[in-house]
């Protein structure tokens, strides 16, 4: 098969191995919120981030619950802080009012973070025992991050424009697949 042949597929099949956001979420839904840096080489749409590579900064939304990813946001330039990079990727409009648990890094976005040590104090100890679950609920994420960045077109990703974008969603929409089975 020739390159071009092969381009002309993966152009066609990309966009339908997408993930799907999804409309509605049950009441008692819990999702978790992070951004990943991917690594890319398109300039136009990469910066250069904290680890001195230009990146795309992409916010992921996962079910606390089953470990599935549920909404990916538009890629953003990697030097993009998570609180912008929220409101900007379109992650908190897929989201909707459904109850979302995120880090230290989304003050004032109404994301349930973990409590913060006050000047000078320490923290009571039900904020203390709040902090330790929180950090273990949030931790599903950071595994799911792990496994998504197995596959090697989300550790240097070479495609232009709206192709990280799919790549991103396509990858979610396989560790949905694998986790699910």
């Amino acid at each position: 098969m020739s390159k071009s042949a092969a381009d002309r597929i993966i152009d066609h099949i990309g966009p339908l191995l997408a993930l799907k956001p999804r409309q509605r979420f049950r009441k008692d839904t819990v999702l978790i919120v992070d951004g990943t840096l991917v690594p890319t080489r398109d300039h136009t749409i990469a910066e250069q981030s904290k680890n001195y590579r230009y990146s795309t900064n992409h916010q992921v939304v996962i079910d606390a619950h089953s470990r599935l990813v549920v909404a990916i946001g538009r890629p953003l330039p990697g030097n993009r802080n998570d609180c912008k990079a929220w409101e900007e990727s379109g992650a908190n409009a897929a989201v909707g009012q459904t109850t979302t648990i995120a880090d230290g890094g989304y003050p004032g976005t109404g994301l349930v973070i973990p409590h913060r040590r006050p000047r000078g104090g320490e923290l009571t100890e039900w904020q203390a025992e709040h902090n330790r679950e929180h950090k273990q609920v949030r931790a599903r994420v950071e595994h799911v991050f792990a496994r998504m960045k197995t596959w090697k077109i989300l550790r240097d990703c070479r495609l232009k424009g709206d192709g990280v974008h799919h790549a991103m969603l396509g990858i979610a929409r396989l560790h949905n697949l694998l986790q699910a089975a």
